[in-house]
């Protein structure tokens, strides 16, 4: 469990005020400068060896990520930070660019000193209005203040940054396609290869950040990778926020080591399922689009990328949602279904067609007009879509449906069989 003077956020719940005056009392631009006298490759280094995985859900290594970055060109390099935050059951970096704007500024100043980009752009989705105006008042102080800008910090290093609103679309939220929003274009996602780090914002390298992966840089820098590596588990390094909502007493956002067992999360934070600990049917832990583990799984499992991948789900954006007894699960999942149909952008035949399908599908397993032949089919079409398309949200779509068919799919059958008898 995570000690409280290695928590990252102190004002995660904004007790304090997100402005420069009290973000610098908290930590905030110490030692900055100082800093930015390393050489680049020095940053990137200590990030690498920090074992910092990506927060916005893919959990690739950043410093591995920025390491991808041309070293020898005379090309613009950019920073882009998702801010688009549109899963389901996530909602950390709405929090840190309400309370902690700071943080996430100081973290795009260093890790584009680190990866050569004297521009950052920060896509936010359109939705958060305060809080994106909350932030832009924050950038407004910083440069005033001459932390970023020209000769920021006092160095030789010239930085600007942008705030840009997106128009609140699922599917920018990845990179490729939030790139082509932010370049004025309908955001579909590329096809990759050529990867971001080669061509990406204008055709110029790029990399693209999450935004709690760049507000967490500065205090990894300031003390170190082996401070950050020291929490969580291997290969799972450092504190992560967590989201819990859903069926529980006390919703809540919370920092804590990775590796924390989900029961524990859930019981000490969130006041514990409504109902009791016994009333738990299921949790989704990573955000809807990853598959959701029934309660006997649910009593030991760890909140790490590892141990929730061999579980059969995933970390994601570790937006945790608790499902008890009381919820119709199969409707529960037959409107995730409706969201990622209406969220695709219909650039590839698997998940336009297929979204649509599964959407339907799910509405007549609802209301018991399906066979059970049919349930089979539709676990096999989940896996003709999984997989074969472009962007992860074919596989978004069908991992909710196919954590469902796993650990419930008796209960469903049980159901048909009952209908068919009654007529």
């Amino acid at each position: 469990m995570i000690k409280k003077n290695n928590r990252i956020f102190n004002n995660l719940y904004g007790f304090d005020s997100p402005y420069l005056k009290y973000a610098s009392k908290r930590g905030d631009w110490k030692d900055t400068k100082k800093i930015l006298k390393n050489q680049p490759s020095d940053l990137i280094d200590i990030v690498t060896k920090s074992g910092l995985r990506g927060r916005g859900g893919a959990g690739f290594s950043t410093g591995m990520k920025w390491s991808f970055m041309p070293k020898d060109s005379n090309k613009q390099h950019y920073l882009v930070i998702n801010a688009d935050e549109g899963e389901p059951g996530t909602c950390k970096d709405r929090d840190i660019i309400r309370n902690e704007p700071h943080k996430l500024i100081e973290g795009c100043l260093l890790s584009a000193y680190a990866i050569n980009a004297s521009k950052c752009y920060i896509y936010i989705r359109g939705e958060f209005f305060n809080e994106a105006a909350i932030l832009q008042k924050a950038i407004d102080e910083a440069y005033e203040a001459g932390f970023i800008g020209k000769k920021s910090c006092g160095s030789d290093f010239d930085f600007d940054l942008y705030l840009h609103y997106g128009s609140g679309a699922y599917v920018c939220g990845e990179e490729t396609a939030l790139i082509e929003s932010l370049e004025g274009k309908k955001g579909q996602p590329r096809l990759k290869p050529p990867f971001p780090a080669n061509v990406g914002l204008f055709g110029m390298p790029t990399t693209v950040n999450n935004v709690e992966t760049i507000a967490v840089i500065p205090t990894i820098l300031r003390k170190g990778s082996d401070w950050f590596s020291g929490m969580g588990t291997k290969n799972n390094s450092g504190s992560k926020i967590f989201c819990i909502s859903g069926q529980v007493n006390k919703p809540c956002n919370v920092e804590e080591e990775l590796g924390v067992p989900l029961k524990y999360l859930i019981q000490k934070y969130a006041g514990d399922v409504i109902g009791g600990w016994d009333n738990l049917l299921a949790v989704v832990p990573g955000g809807s689009s990853v598959p959701l583990l029934p309660k006997h799984v649910c009593e030991d499992v760890l909140m790490d990328f590892d141990s929730l991948k061999n579980s059969g789900s995933g970390l994601g954006t570790a937006g945790i949602i608790v499902i008890n007894k009381q919820t119709n699960i199969v409707k529960f999942i037959a409107r995730l279904s409706e969201f990622y149909k209406h969220e695709s952008c219909g650039q590839c035949t698997p998940c336009r067609e297929g979204t649509g399908w599964l959407m339907r599908m799910m509405d007549r397993i609802v209301h018991g007009n399906v066979s059970k032949d049919e349930i089979e089919l539709l676990e096999e079409v989940t896996h003709q879509i999984e997989g074969h398309t472009i962007c992860a949200l074919g596989d978004a779509a069908a991992w909710p449906i196919q954590g469902l068919l796993k650990h419930f799919k008796n209960d469903i059958l049980k159901s048909i069989e009952k209908k068919s008898k009654v007529a």
